[in-house]
């Protein structure tokens, strides 16, 4: 243990504190391409933590990095001395003055924040297109922005205050009505030094005149020093220089937000313009008419579009020269004020079609599915190119501005800068009503000429910015990418004063050495980041981070990033991982493929997981699970009677006695159980699905979860495979079941564990019987777990794993419906709901969020309920089949701050839609979980 960490931990304890390597190389890793090896990270709890924290690297002459989201691409997220997360501790979000203002603290996601707001018809300013993962630290260190807020809404113009932990510990709340006092009595240095540096910068007219300039666009290149003009007191100079500080400065502890109108009312039109001079010409009339975005793609962009699956018509038959498109987007509160905005730009795209040539018509849309389609195209560039870059490459996304006039000039020479050094399908898009444009390079950082021609790429993007008098950074900060150049853009006068910021906020340069202010003229073609190829499933990782916030073992283990970034690291020969690699990277997995859901290049971490898991298990075990699926009737029998039995044992003994053997053999293979063990649930032998004959509507295939375990309020009540079926008769649709059907499964628990031998024995058991069942797809198939509703959606997986080519193309006829949808569509209609709940609670799993089904679920519960309440904290349980009897730990982790959130509430009752979900949510929350069609079977039955 080095001195640095033995003195972290006496200061804030063991636990927060680590320099396994495991840990380092996990944290190590952000979107940029840069790569950092702390010497020690520091998992902050509160902000005395981070406070502590500091004080030892500064004793120790070593650099602070505080990480949050750890989306920035720009390389200010990592470090090589201590690494400072505040992701975990520090989530909280505080609505305040009816949503006018939010205060949030910095581990809170953008999304998160925005969600909180929604009831009150009100969002943040910034509004960044990593939304999904950035965090409002990263936030503010960035001065983020995006495609609608512009330069006033960005997170500069609509900050309200800052809590900011200072260097010498002292903490300013500069949003508190005596905050320049404070600061003044506490850090009396600091305060006069900002008063002399405002003065020295409105004394100088040439200061003026080009902070006003440079900040009349988006510009996140420097420090934020049109602070000084902008403000008087010290105080708020203070806090709009930490806006974009990127950690340099001090940690920010928490924001307060004036939030802006949620504008729900949309309609979206594509342009396709026949140049990019037309194009841009087209934009001031286009921003006057009240377009509230104006998001460009060049040429080659439109290509790559044309490549994306299901393509706009509009793109079909373009043969691409020199088009260029802009998606223009029109947003309002009202539909008559978006239809009056719409009027007004459909008369300007009639005027472009006779002045401008416009290559292709277009119309304005309202239509969400229309409008998605469209986005999809803007957005699904990155994608695309990101996606299928070389292998080893770097998907490299940088982004610059410049003033409108300029801006047709800057496409045009751009294309031709980045075709020039080689760098293929580079697409250009971006915020024309900015003049913020983004591209995307992919060097091989691998190979030494590319780091040469990624020298000179730079360069001459530097002089080509410059001469357009833009900025080098509008959006992803400064970092270490673009900090050599940051004196060149400024000049040395106001160059001098952000150093002279820095050094009175930081003499010693503790905080992020390195990032916005260095010496080091090459600091931007250091310490990068090789990737190396690991598998095909996850070469294609950008590491940017979108997966994290919907992990469930974020916060015990490591996520899907970090699972691919270790084995990066491993295969490039850091060591110590490996020993610990199986239970933080494979065990904790939930494998929910949750992850897929967020990646932007559609990488499926948990189906990743469980190819380790098949790795990992001897040819002796595939035997077994085959064996097991030839006979699961009888094993599902046995495991019954072993519930039976551990129904009898008082919890405490079973859990002493399970704990036990734990500790002697695998924790994989051991559950821990309990007394929340539930008993055996009835066999499916006893289902009755009445007369169906040639009659049947639906094929009800109900899942070996239901026999395991009694539903939610023991043997006396019917369960949610009875519901459904009674749910059916008194809707008058006949069901069938299918033959054997207590010999059949989904085939989940044997691709949880790897047995993929297994996993294919059962499927073709399977699906064999559904589509003699189904009339070879004629009726859907439904299922009342809906784990098991995404299990039996895998079937053709396993089919072709197995080498089952021709069922596997047979079974793709089968439509297997969630009963949760078949309910909400087919039977509710039908039924008669003769009683109403005051309020439910909603965990929908993530089989419902893959499916598409968390909507259907919500209908099913609210013709239970007057009020519905899906928890803003909601997401997956990790309890994962198994996962949650053998790692208790992943669960309540996953869980606690939903949990949290229910507990403050008081509801009648608290529904899911699968049985273990509902296990894992029981045992987090001390409420009892029960299937939603279960309730409704309830509230439906004759008076």
């Amino acid at each position: 243990m080095s001195a640095l960490v033995d003195a972290l931990q006496q200061a804030l304890g063991g636990d927060p504190v680590s320099d396994r390597p495991i840990d380092v190389s996990r944290l190590s890793h952000d979107a940029s391409h840069y790569l950092l090896r702390p010497q020690a990270v520091v998992l902050a709890r509160e902000t005395g933590d981070v406070a502590r924290a500091v004080a030892v690297a500064r004793e120790h002459g070593v650099g602070v990095t505080f990480r949050s989201g750890g989306t920035s691409l720009s390389g200010q997220g990592v470090g090589d001395g201590v690494l400072i997360d505040t992701r975990r501790g520090f989530r909280d979000i505080e609505v305040l003055n009816d949503g006018a203002r939010v205060r949030c603290q910095p581990g809170a996601t953008v999304r998160a924040v925005n969600a909180r707001l929604a009831p009150y018809g009100r969002i943040l300013g910034p509004d960044p297109a990593s939304e999904i993962a950035c965090t409002i630290g990263g936030v503010v260190a960035n001065n983020s922005s995006g495609m609608a807020c512009g330069t006033t809404q960005n997170t500069y113009r609509t900050l309200a205050g800052l809590e900011v932990v200072l260097l010498s510990g002292t903490v300013i709340e500069t949003g508190a009505a005596d905050a320049d006092a404070e600061l003044k009595a506490l850090e009396p240095e600091l305060w006069q030094g900002l008063a002399e540096l405002r003065d020295r910068v409105r004394g100088n007219p040439e200061s003026v005149r080009r902070i006003e300039h440079l900040f009349s666009m988006k510009n996140t290149m420097g420090y934020g020093i049109n602070s000084f003009l902008d403000h008087d007191e010290p105080v708020q100079i203070l806090a709009h220089l930490m806006v974009g500080s990127e950690g340099t400065l001090g940690f920010i502890a928490s924001a307060t937000f004036e939030t802006v109108p949620l504008l729900p009312k949309a309609s979206t039109a594509l342009l396709i313009f026949d140049s990019i001079a037309h194009a841009t010409t087209a934009l001031p009339d286009l921003i006057a008419a009240g377009a509230r975005t104006a998001e460009l793609m060049d040429a080659v962009s439109l290509r790559v579009a044309q490549a994306l699956p299901n393509p706009l018509e509009a793109l079909r038959p373009l043969v691409v020269d020199q088009h260029t498109a802009l998606l223009v987007e029109a947003q309002a509160q009202q539909a008559d004020e978006l239809a009056g905005t719409v009027a007004d730009l459909t008369a300007v795209v009639a005027r472009l079609n006779g002045l401008t040539a416009l290559g292709l018509p277009a119309a304005f849309s309202a239509d969400p599915l229309a409008r998605a389609r469209a986005w999809q195209v803007r957005k699904g560039l990155y994608t695309a190119v990101a996606g299928a870059r070389r292998p080893g490459s770097t998907a490299l996304l940088e982004d610059i501005v410049v003033p409108m006039p300029a801006l047709t000039e800057t496409v045009s020479r751009l294309g031709e800068l980045t075709a020039g050094h080689g760098y293929r399908d580079s697409v250009i898009f971006g915020h024309a009503k900015e003049g913020n444009l983004h591209f995307m390079i992919d060097p091989d950082l691998r190979e030494p000429t590319q780091i040469d021609v990624l020298a000179a790429f730079t360069e001459d993007l530097v002089d080509l910015v410059l001469d357009m008098d833009g900025s080098l950074k509008a959006e992803h900060g400064t970092g270490r990418a673009m900090a050599p150049f940051v004196e060149r853009q400024y000049g040395p006068e106001l160059y001098d004063v952000m150093k002279q910021v820095k050094r009175l906020f930081d003499p010693a340069g503790v905080l992020n050495p390195g990032v916005i202010i260095t010496t080091d003229a090459n600091a931007h073609l250091v310490d990068l980041k090789l990737p190396e190829l690991v598998d095909p499933l996850v070469d294609r990782c950008v590491e940017c981070g979108y997966c994290e916030p919907s992990c469930p073992s974020k916060d015990v283990t490591t996520t899907p990033r970090q699972r691919i970034a270790l084995l990066r690291d491993e295969a490039s020969g850091v060591p110590g991982i490996e020993q610990d690699y199986s239970y933080m990277g494979v065990q904790t997995c939930a494998a929910d493929s949750l992850c897929l859901l967020a990646c932007p290049v559609s990488i499926d971490t948990g189906v990743f997981m469980k190819q380790h898991r098949r790795e990992a298990q001897p040819a002796v075990a595939q035997k077994i699970g085959v064996g097991l699926a030839e006979h699961w009737k009888p094993t599902l029998a046995t495991l019954r009677g072993a519930l039976t039995v551990t129904d009898k044992v008082p919890g405490s003994v079973l859990a002493g006695v399970t704990g036990a053997i734990r500790k002697v053999l695998p924790t994989d293979l051991v559950p821990l159980a309990g007394d929340d063990l539930p008993g055996p649930g009835r066999s499916r032998t006893k289902l009755d699905a009445g007369p169906a004959d040639g009659a049947a509507e639906v094929v009800f295939f109900a899942s070996c979860m239901g026999e395991l375990f009694e539903p939610c309020g023991g043997d006396a009540v019917p369960g949610p495979a009875r519901s459904f079926l009674e749910l059916c008769a008194r809707a008058g649709v006949p069901v069938r079941l299918p033959e054997n059907l207590s010999s059949l499964c989904c085939g989940t628990v044997w691709r949880s564990k790897g047995l993929a031998d297994g996993a294919t024995a059962m499927a073709v058991r399977t699906a064999s019987a559904l589509l003699v069942a189904s009339e070879n797809g004629r009726l859907p198939v439904v299922c009342e777990a809906s784990s098991c509703t995404h299990g039996l959606h895998t079937l053709q997986h396993d089919l072709l794993v197995g080498g089952e080519q021709e069922l596997a193309e047979q079974v793709a006829v089968l439509t297997v419906i969630d009963s949760s949808r078949y309910v909400a569509q087919h039977l509710l209609p039908k039924l008669q709901v003769n009683r109403r709940l005051g309020s439910v609670v909603l965990h929908p799993t993530c089989s419902d969020r893959h499916a598409g089904d968390v909507d259907h679920l919500r209908a099913v519960a609210a013709a239970c309920a007057d009020e519905v309440v899906v928890p803003f904290d909601a997401g997956c349980c990790a309890f994962a089949g198994d996962r949650g009897l053998l790692h208790p730990e992943l669960t309540a982790s996953a869980t606690t701050r939903e949990a949290a959130e229910v507990r403050r509430g008081d509801y009648d009752a608290y529904l899911s839609s699968n049985r273990t979900c509902e296990l894992g949510m029981s045992r987090a929350t001390g409420h009892s979980y029960r299937h939603a069609i279960e309730l409704l079977e309830e509230l439906t039955r004759p008076v």
